[in-house]
């Protein structure tokens, strides 16, 4: 494992302030509201400037470059626009001259600190259902990305992908969310836990060994998602000491706070496409029932927000490319397919029409960039 780790917290806490029905305390407030659209959740800028100090950097002049005030890495209710995240991130690695900072940072993410949310996990009655809530409620914790959950012939898969238009560092988030949710499952598995493989979307690292040490499983670079592989018989592991009456009272007040914090509707339908635009079709009609609505009500809901579905998945579709030609050295032909183009010239025609470039030449002029 890289120097820089800290233990894993395997203790079922109860937050502060937090106590189940009939023991005299009342249910305080103990999580900020949730982030806004395309920002990290409170407490990593924090964390940012932990890692920068432990690598020999003053985080100030760093947080000023990414145009950040450097007071909020005191602040634990900070929230970090994802913009600006990536900027810190991409400054970060730059001035302390480690590529994997996202890597680094991931790896100081515990279970507790994602609050209320990880105390519902830790309440909640098996492995499964914890991964569940906290793919219900990831919007309280980072608006910008989401997070999958699929089972098939015993085998389990933990995605996570970027979904917010523009984000410059998918591959340092892809690995700061990899190594986060290993932690999550260490806290619930036991420090011993490892997948059976990692997927990161990445072009293959200098320094492999770190990502293995840090995993203790092999890693697969050139992945289409950041993902986490193993048994689906770890989903119903049964959580030793979950209280389900404290989960109860967790889940009320979860419920209370999300009530008037979802996230709006194109940020949603935006999360919906990253997912559904990966599994190949991904039509109007399918979309809207997936939200519970008719293909009409889902146009003219698009419509009063100034858009429509075929420019919200042309978008999606952008993105996934982008991200894709930007941090991996996936062919181009099978990028087309995983986007489910019927051929490799029609990709190049929609990406050109996208970025007024050949998918060739923008990852030549963006890999140069990167690099420079």
């Amino acid at each position: 494992m890289a120097p820089h780790s800290h233990a894993v917290v395997l203790a079922s806490t109860v937050p502060e302030g937090l106590k189940a029905p009939g023991s005299g305390w009342d249910i305080q407030s103990i999580d900020p509201p949730g982030p806004p659209s395309g920002s990290i959740l409170p407490g990593v800028a924090g964390e940012i400037a932990s890692v920068l100090r432990e690598l020999g950097a003053d985080p100030a002049p760093v947080f000023r470059a990414a145009g950040l005030d450097p007071a909020m890495s005191t602040d634990p209710n900070a929230i970090i626009p994802l913009g600006a995240f990536c900027a810190l991130i991409a400054r970060s690695g730059a001035c302390t001259g480690c590529p994997h900072f996202g890597l680094l940072l991931g790896q100081r993410v515990q279970l507790p600190a994602l609050g209320l949310v990880g105390s519902l996990m830790l309440h909640s009655e098996t492995v499964g259902d914890a991964l569940r809530s906290l793919i219900r409620h990831v919007e309280m914790q980072c608006m910008g990305a989401t997070t999958a959950l699929t089972a098939n012939d015993g085998t389990a898969i933990w995605s996570c992908v970027v979904y917010e238009p523009g984000t410059d560092c998918a591959d340092q988030v892809a690995d700061a969310a990899a190594a986060a949710a290993t932690n999550v499952m260490r806290a619930l598995c036991g420090g011993d836990w490892s997948p059976t493989e990692v997927h990161l979307p990445r072009a293959v690292p200098e320094d492999q060994p770190t990502y293995r040490r840090l995993f203790r499983a092999p890693v697969r670079f050139n992945r289409e998602a950041a993902a986490l592989v193993f048994p689906a018989l770890h989903l119903d592991r049964v959580l030793q000491g979950a209280d389900p009456v404290l989960l109860r009272t967790l889940q009320d007040k979860l419920q209370e706070r999300t009530r008037g914090s979802a996230p709006d509707f194109v940020a949603r339908l935006r999360q919906l496409l990253r997912t559904e635009l990966m599994r190949g079709g991904c039509s109007a009609e399918k979309v809207a029932g997936l939200l519970a609505m008719h293909r009409r009500t889902l146009a003219r809901r698009l419509s009063a927000e100034g858009t429509a579905f075929s420019i919200m998945a042309d978008e999606g579709r952008f993105e996934i490319a982008r991200q894709l030609i930007d941090h991996t050295d996936i062919p181009l032909a099978q990028i087309a397919a995983a986007l489910d183009f019927s051929e490799a010239s029609a990709f190049t025609r929609a990406f050109r029409r996208w970025s007024g470039q050949t998918p060739s030449a923008w990852r030549v002029e963006h890999r140069r960039f990167a690099s420079s």
